[in-house]
């Protein structure tokens, strides 16, 4: 059994990784303290893919492996759980 991650699936991480650091990380903190919905963050990761990752392409979603959804989620909720709570609904 092959427990490596494809090159596509670290590309994925990877883009996670930089949009959590990059768009999530500013604000986290005042954005749970006013109870404030991540809605800027929310549309970015929709227009990157990163809603409905394993949505079928037929039905508008982007037809990734659980593998693929379970790192992007978890790069995400590393830095701000509200969004990847949001992630995981638009799943």
């Amino acid at each position: 059994m092959n427990f490596q991650l494809s090159e596509e699936q670290q590309m994925i991480r990877q883009a996670a990784r930089d949009f959590a650091k990059n768009e999530c990380f500013a604000g986290v903190i005042e954005r749970d303290e006013h109870q404030r919905f991540p809605r800027e963050q929310v549309m970015k990761l929709a227009e990157l893919g990163f809603m409905g990752m394993m949505v079928a392409p037929e039905f508008g979603g982007g037809g990734m492996d659980t593998i693929s959804y379970v790192l992007a989620m978890e790069e995400i909720s590393k830095v701000d759980a509200s969004t990847s709570v949001c992630m995981i609904v638009g799943a």
